[in-house]
């Protein structure tokens, strides 16, 4: 297994996730990296933000362009936490596990986990805000999105 030291939370290993997790392989290129071939730090807040708007589709059968273009709902990163386990370099294939840990009023809270062969790379807890792109406050989560993340949720059991 697969466990962080102190004080931070086990990470399950990738075997362990249940079939209903929804996973995304993303390919490290060279625009990841830094010079030493190891991905750059904030390069992986970006990549997250891929995963997440990936899921959407694919896991929630929802469109997230439709959210901030057409709805006008923003679905930004209010707080991310992250552990950085292992270096990912260049030419490596990393799988991104999305997990739902719940989701409030107007605040959506997320797992993301990512693995290169099997191992832990990276840890990140995020939570996304749903705001109003037209006043700037935040929102309740749409009922359709809240459902659809719930729906996942369950699915994941």
């Amino acid at each position: 297994m697969n466990m962080m030291t102190g004080a931070k939370a086990a990470i399950p290993a990738l075997e362990a996730l249940g079939p209903g997790v929804w996973r995304r392989s993303v390919p490290i290129r060279f625009s990841h990296c830094d010079p030493a071939g190891i991905v750059y730090f904030a390069k992986y807040f970006d990549i997250a933000n891929g995963v997440v708007e990936d899921w959407f589709a694919a896991a929630l059968h929802l469109l997230y362009h439709d959210f901030i273009g057409a709805r006008r709902t923003g679905l930004g990163f209010v707080n991310v936490t992250c552990d950085f386990v292992r270096p990912g370099m260049m030419g490596d294939e990393v799988i991104f596990a999305v997990m739902v840990e719940g989701v409030g009023t107007a605040a959506i809270r997320l797992v993301i986990d990512a693995y290169r062969e099997g191992e832990v790379v990276l840890a990140m807890r995020l939570v996304m805000a749903t705001t109003s792109l037209l006043v700037h406050r935040a929102i309740p989560v749409p009922d359709d999105l809240r459902d659809a993340i719930e729906t996942y949720k369950e699915n994941c059991r």
